[in-house]
Parts: C-alpha cells; sequence; structure tokens
C-alpha cells in the first residue's frame, strides 16, 4: 500500500482532526491519575479512595462509550464531537475554580467520562471515509490518539508544581478550545452510506457467548493499559517515594510503551493469528505483573511495568485482529461492546491495587490478584485456539484489515 493511494482514497482534514480530538480527549480523561499525587497528598486520602478517584473517570468513559457511538450514528459524528467537547468543558471548569473535596472530585471524574468516550465518535467519523483496505491505517492513526495519556501524565505534574492542581484543569481548558475550532472547521461527515446501531443491535450482541469473552479479553489488555497507566504515578510516589514529578516520568515512560504497539499487535496478528499471539502476549504480561508483585527496586519495577505495558498494548491490536475474523459482519458492534468492557476493566483496576494496599499494607497482593486473571485469560485463550484449530485449521491465518 501507498501512502500517496491512502491520501487520495480518504480526506485526511477529518482523519487529522479526529486524531487531535481523540489525543486532548484522551489527555483530559486520565488528568486525575496524573493529578493524582497532588490531590492525594491535600485531602490525605486512603489507598482504597486513591483506587476509586482514578477509577471512576475510566468507568464514566466506559458507561458513557455505546450512547456516544449511538447518538454519532444518529446525529453524525462531527455534530456528536463538538457537543462532546464543549460538555467536556464542564468538569474542567468545576476542578479548576469549584473542586474542594473528594466528593467533588469524585463529580469532576465521572464527567470526564465524556471525553473518554470520544473513541466512539473519532474513529468512526474517521475510518468511514476509507475503503476497505486503507480503514486499518486509518483506525491506527485516529486511534494513535490514546498517546494523549502519556500528555497528561508528562505535563500534568509539572504544571501543578507551578501552579496548583486546580489550575491545571483550567490551563486543560486552552488545548480543548483549539481542538474544538480545529474539529469544527475541518472535520467533515462522510458521504458513504453505513448501516446505523441501534439499541436493540446490542441486546443481539450481549445475548451471544462469545462477544462475552472477547469483552474480558479486551478488559486485560486495554483496562490494563489505562487502568495501569492512570494510577502509577500514585504506586510510584507512594511505593519507592519518589518526587510527584519523577513519579509522573516513570508512568509516562511506561504509558508511551503501550501507546505505540498497538498496530504493531495488529500487524503480527495479521501475519501470525491472533488468538496465538494472545496466549503469548498475555503470558508475557502476567509474568511481568508477577515481578511487580515483589516490590523490587525501582528501576526493575519500572523495566517490568514497561514490558507489561508492551504486551497489553500489542494485545490491543491482536484483539481487534480477531473480531473480525469471527463477526465479519458485526465489527461496528463489536467494537462498541467490547470496547466498553476495556473501560471497566480499566475502572476495576486502580481499585482492586488500591484495596488490596489498604488491606494489606503492601501492593503486592493487587499485582498477583491482576497476574492471576491474566493468566486465567491465557487458559481460556488456549482452548479456544486449540478449539478453532481442530475445526478449522486455516482460521489462525485468515488475513483481515486491523481494527
Amino acid at each position: 500500500m501507498r501512502i500517496k493511494d491512502f491520501a487520495k482514497s480518504g480526506h485526511t482534514p477529518t482523519l487529522l482532526s479526529s486524531f487531535l480530538y481523540f489525543d486532548i480527549s484522551f489527555m483530559i480523561w486520565v488528568m486525575l491519575g496524573a493529578l493524582g499525587t497532588f490531590i492525594v497528598e491535600d485531602y490525605g486520602l486512603s489507598p482504597a479512595q486513591q483506587g476509586m478517584m482514578v477509577g471512576i473517570p475510566i468507568l464514566g468513559g466506559a458507561l458513557l462509550r455505546i450512547p456516544m457511538g449511538l447518538l454519532a450514528d444518529k446525529f453524525g459524528g462531527r455534530k456528536m464531537g463538538m457537543v462532546g467537547m464543549i460538555l467536556t468543558m464542564v468538569p474542567l471548569v468545576w476542578g479548576w475554580l469549584f473542586a474542594a473535596n473528594l466528593t467533588h472530585i469524585y463529580a469532576v471524574g465521572i464527567l470526564l467520562g465524556i471525553a473518554g468516550a470520544s473513541f466512539a465518535v473519532a474513529l468512526p467519523l474517521a475510518s468511514r471515509w476509507y475503503p476497505k483496505e486503507h480503514q486499518g491505517l486509518a483506525m491506527g492513526i485516529a486511534g494513535a490518539g490514546n498517546s494523549g495519556t502519556a500528555l497528561a501524565l508528562l505535563f500534568g505534574p509539572r504544571l501543578a508544581e507551578v501552579y496548583g492542581w486546580n489550575a491545571v484543569f483550567g490551563l486543560a481548558l486552552i488545548p480543548l478550545a483549539l481542538t474544538f475550532i480545529v474539529f469544527s472547521l475541518f472535520a467533515k461527515e462522510s458521504p458513504a452510506a453505513y448501516k446505523k446501531n441501534t439499541a436493540q443491535d446490542y441486546l443481539k450482541v450481549i445475548k451471544q457467548k462469545d462477544p462475552w469473552l472477547y469483552s474480558f479479553f479486551y478488559s486485560l489488555s486495554f483496562g490494563g493499559f489505562i487502568g495501569l497507566g492512570s494510577f502509577l504515578s500514585i504506586f510510584f510516589f507512594d511505593q519507592y517515594g519518589v518526587s510527584k514529578v519523577t513519579a509522573g516520568s516513570f508512568a509516562t515512560l511506561v504509558v508511551f510503551a503501550g501507546s505505540f504497539v498497538r498496530p504493531i499487535g495488529g500487524f503480527l496478528a495479521d501475519k501470525y493469528g491472533g488468538m496465538r499471539l494472545l496466549i503469548y502476549l498475555f503470558a508475557g504480561a502476567a509474568i511481568s505483573l508477577t515481578i511487580v508483585g515483589t516490590l523490587p527496586p525501582v528501576y526493575i519495577a519500572l523495566t517490568a511495568l514497561f514490558i507489561t505495558l508492551l504486551f497489553l498494548g500489542a494485545a490491543n491490536g491482536a484483539l481487534f485482529q480477531v473480531i473480525p475474523v469471527h463477526f465479519p459482519k458485526e465489527v461496528g458492534l463489536l467494537t462498541g461492546f467490547v470496547g466498553a468492557a476495556g473501560g471497566l476493566g480499566g475502572f476495576f483496576l486502580p481499585n482492586v491495587l488500591g484495596i488490596f494496599k489498604q488491606v494489606t499494607n503492601t501492593y503486592s497482593f493487587g499485582f498477583w490478584s491482576i497476574s492471576a486473571t491474566i493468566l486465567t485469560a491465557v487458559f481460556i485463550i488456549a482452548k479456544i485456539y486449540r478449539t478453532e484449530k481442530s475445526v478449522s485449521p486455516s482460521l489462525q491465518s485468515v488475513k483481515t484489515v486491523n481494527n
């Protein structure tokens, strides 16, 4: 595939506008995690409260993802993207000017979920401009907006050191407003016809067994990526006593690992088979998290977490290679359903770490329980892989567009 052919086949301004919208939205979505060390210090939060604070925005994104997708189908992705950005300004203003206690923080967090639901708007808006043979790259470019997580972790603590954490919410209004202007000027709806999903379509999907299995897998891969990425600043600060800025830098490094390997996971899944690849990726993540659970010296823990998010980030790409193979006529529905499950996983993970820390006074059992859950997924995937191989060996080598 030539880049020139790709550029001619779609609408580059919409693609880049969708990426920018997704990127800034992801940055805002995880702001409580990026600023968590400052909020924890101000309010004296318990470990369980820390996990809840970090997890609530992710839960909000999970709950709003399907409704946002349905509204985008009905009214258009451009309109819903603009509405989503306007509504996202509400929690930013609240966090900047009015947040004064933990209840306010929780309320801000659930409203930040509007930014997390941008996935359901930005990716379809961009990909519908492109023919099937180019949709994988289009989705990859727009989906690279998950790098906004790293932006929050990199700049959030540094700005909070200078201006205070409340002010960082206000400062985030600047890139959001600029993104709104760019998006409203350059994003366009595709003239191509497409099937509009309804709530009834989702009800049909949830009656099947396999979508729940893939949702479980994605709750571990994407949930692990976003959940760990949001909580690691608190973990490094609390466990190793590094400065708030250093904790944010460590978390940024780890998140970068998971952000940019997603396309690689999809490419390898195309080549070797998604289910087969998932076995190795999840097994590697489980081993790395077991090492983290021993609470080794900080740079060993950093390295193990870096490897963990490499595996989980690649698993995200592999899973979205598997879905079109098994559900070729329901890709859009499964993407929304499975994607929402990923957000739920991201909510539970920091809460698991926080609760285990509060009950046992160590993060070890939290990391080990997550590792054990991922290992359970390995056995399930291995069983599915063996069954499929015995029934249809060619299924594992099917080449699909990476979604």
